[in-house]
């Protein structure tokens, strides 16, 4: 502790001007901070036990990179920078960054109070500290630094920090003379002034652990699970695990999607990362090695990743119980972590009926006990949404199977798909986003169409289009065809982001003298505008104006908060055209650029920016930027503007953004209303053709063609 205070004494003193480097100091943060923060999270690990992250900071210039793939992301480092040189008019050169500690806020709003409409749902993110020579800023934000909100009792407390080490350092210097006689006395003397700085900082430090944000180890960047298939005794060797998942969107999950069939041996383990985030419901349904079903379990991501151990009773083709029990695993060792939350609970086979089972009284235990494992409750232990709400599981009797099943769901394992080998030695690890890619045809859902009759083998966008229509963003027309050259309206273009982007609210609702409530696209024209992807012209947001390719590059830059981190100048200069850039706007498109998410079809030198985009053209955009927020799968282009991306996508995107709350802001989003007429109706059916996603391009109001321009 003595070194850490010298080093946090010689960083703000102009003694040891010497001294090139600013080391970690021990946490700080807001002792007052408490009435916006929670007290407890189910899933929380032990603070102690978090990982802070110490980030180097010895060039003063704010653009100094890391090398360390687990330190503040650039882009919030940047989001921070700049709010702040706007608030305090200070140059961002003479910012540093003293401390970056990830954590998880108890809603949309961060944990502080706010005027603005704020959502219930846990928000992963940062708390970070920032000073100049004389200030300091204590900032939280989520994962993509879009949000970023200054904590004022945070920054007074941390700031009087700062000035009172300063003049303690200042004292000591006005009595040396040399540069090593003032080495030597601070060195002397800090002993006595670091007890009482170190008592004050690390008050701030203990208070901010009592009440701040559930932090979580840097490892477990977004949402993953390790499978493991256990048995206590008896002669079963190995199993088949059909794995599929029921994503998140808002307060319900999409239609159920396969991820595959996996052999395991028992007692194996296999990890599933990426494309998968807080909330999501993964289902696996177990069979024999002679295609009988024997089990099935669902469990729920948690906000890190998560040990799930699925446990067969002796008798596993006549006794057909499964116990599951899973936790958060923050350090990937395959173990829950100690002292977090740990879900155990029983399924209950009979046929192709399951039935969740509140206690375990109807369960004969002694087949479940492992050891390792804590020993069975009487009562059973759900995540919450299993037990309440609409979509609740326990004590109900739910089935396996279904005719709106996905085609792999519904077949025999082997018959349609390969089953996956989980290796021996436990170094399985399946990308779920490239699974869910590689079963598209025969792993959505029935009614779910990803093949279009216009959209042929060979057309640029194929793969853009059929994976969002699989990830249900998009839908095609009634005659089959999904139209990708026709233009999109602003109204389409918010319902396909309001489908496509989980984001906390940022602005108030606003009304719009020109979209009524029943406009089909109205719930999605709102919530566009509040997570801020998309403006209005004073009280008009024009939803029949088709959308320039600009617009739309603007409202992902904007909506995502991307800043650009290289030369402005140099990165456009991949553009024939980008002398027509406006200037105003050079730096977005930048931003977008140096992330791989502009696609310029025909001609990858030519941005068009004015050029009126089209529906395969926002499928492209909308999905590049989904990839470089970490949530899908990349998907290879001849058309990537700039080139190659940049290293600023190439950072692990597994801890993104997301905006990937647990619950959803959004009170408007509910339970999928039936399908119009997209391609021809103009919303007058008493359905919602937008319903959240285009639909298919939906008739505006009139009658009028999608996206024609008048």
């Amino acid at each position: 502790m003595k070194n850490q205070n010298q080093s946090f004494l010689a960083f703000f003193s102009k003694v040891i001007f010497a001294v090139a480097y600013v080391a970690m100091v021990s946490p700080i943060a807001s002792a007052n901070a408490a009435s916006g923060l929670p007290t407890s999270i189910e899933e929380s690990t032990n603070p102690q036990e978090s990982k802070v992250l110490a980030l180097s900071d010895g060039q003063t210039s704010a653009d100094d990179d890391d090398d360390d793939d687990d330190d503040l992301p650039e882009v919030v480092k940047t989001s921070v920078f700049k709010d702040i040189s706007q608030r305090a008019n200070v140059e961002v050169a003479s910012l540093r960054v003293l401390r970056a500690e990830k954590t998880t806020w108890s809603n949309g709003c961060l944990g502080l109070k706010s005027d603005e409409v704020c959502s219930q749902a846990l928000l992963p993110g940062w708390q970070v500290v920032v000073a100049s020579s004389t200030q300091a800023w204590v900032y939280r934000t989520d994962e993509s630094g879009s949000i970023a909100k200054i904590d004022q009792k945070s920054s007074q407390s941390v700031t009087a920090t700062i000035l009172k080490t300063r003049t303690v350092n200042e004292q000591i210097s006005s009595r040396v003379t040399t540069v090593e006689r003032r080495s030597q006395v601070l060195a002397a003397r800090t002993t006595a002034v670091s007890r009482e700085d170190e008592a004050n900082i690390n008050a701030v430090s203990r208070s901010s652990m009592q009440v701040s944000a559930v932090t979580v180890d840097v490892k477990s960047k977004k949402p993953g699970f390790s499978l493991a298939i256990l048995q206590p005794s008896g002669s079963f060797e190995e199993v088949i695990a059909r794995v599929s998942i029921k994503g998140k969107r808002g307060k319900s999950y999409l239609k159920e999607r396969f991820l595959g069939d996996y052999k395991y041996k028992i007692q194996q383990k296999a990890k599933f990362v990426k494309g998968l985030k807080t909330g999501d419901r993964i289902v696996v349904r177990l069979y024999d090695t002679q295609n009988r079903f024997i089990g099935y379990s669902e469990f729920e991501c948690l906000s890190a990743n998560t040990a799930v151990n699925l446990i067969l009773s002796n008798n596993p083709s006549g006794y057909k119980v499964v116990r599951t029990v899973y936790g958060l695993d923050s350090n990937f060792d395959g173990a829950i972590d100690s002292g977090s939350k740990t879900y155990d609970y029983f399924t209950q086979v009979n046929e192709q009926r399951v039935t969740f089972l509140r206690s375990s009284q109807q369960v004969n235990v002694s087949q479940f006990q492992l050891e390792g494992l804590s020993a069975v409750a009487s009562r059973s232990v759900y995540p919450a949404s299993f037990t309440q709400g609409e979509y609740a599981l326990v004590q109900q009797s739910i089935s396996a199977s279904s005719s709106n099943l996905a085609a792999a769901l519904k077949a025999a394992p082997s018959q349609l798909v390969e089953v996956n080998e989980v290796s021996d030695d436990g170094a399985s690890t399946f990308d779920v986003s490239q699974k869910m890619m590689d079963y598209r045809e025969v792993g959505v859902a029935n009614g779910i169409q990803v093949k279009f009759s216009d959209v042929s083998v060979n057309h640029w966008a194929k793969d853009f289009i059929a994976e969002l229509a699989a990830m249900e963003v998009i839908e095609g027309f009634p005659d089959g065809s999904f139209r990708p050259e026709e233009q999109v309206t602003r109204a389409q273009f918010a319902a396909m982001i309001a489908q496509a982007f989980e984001k906390a609210k940022v602005r108030k609702v606003a009304s719009f003298s020109d979209v009524s409530s029943r406009y089909w696209g109205f719930n999605a024209i709102r919530e566009a505008y509040q997570t801020g992807f998309l403006n209005s012209s004073g009280n008009q947001f024009k939803p029949t104006q088709a959308l320039s390719r600009l617009e739309a590059m603007l409202a992902i830059a904007r909506g995502l908060n991307y800043t650009v981190t290289g030369s402005t100048e140099a990165i456009l200069a991949a553009y024939s055209d980008a002398t027509t850039i406006r200037s105003d706007v050079r730096s977005s498109i930048a931003a977008l650029t140096e992330r791989g998410i502009v696609v310029n079809y025909p001609n990858i030198e030519t941005l068009n920016a004015d050029k009126v985009a089209t529906r395969a053209e926002v499928c492209a955009l909308i999905y590049k930027a989904l990839v470089s927020k970490g949530e899908v799968s990349d998907i290879s282009s001849e058309y990537i503007g700039g080139g190659n991306k940049t290293e600023i996508e190439s950072r692990d995107n597994d801890d993104d953004d997301d905006d990937d709350d647990d619950d959803d802001d959004n009170s408007e989003r509910k339970k999928p209303k039936r399908s119009c007429n997209q391609g021809i109706g103009n919303g007058a059916e008493g359905c919602d053709p937008g319903n959240s996603r285009p639909h298919g391009g939906s008739n505006d109001e009139g009658g009028r063609t999608p996206g024609n321009k008048r």
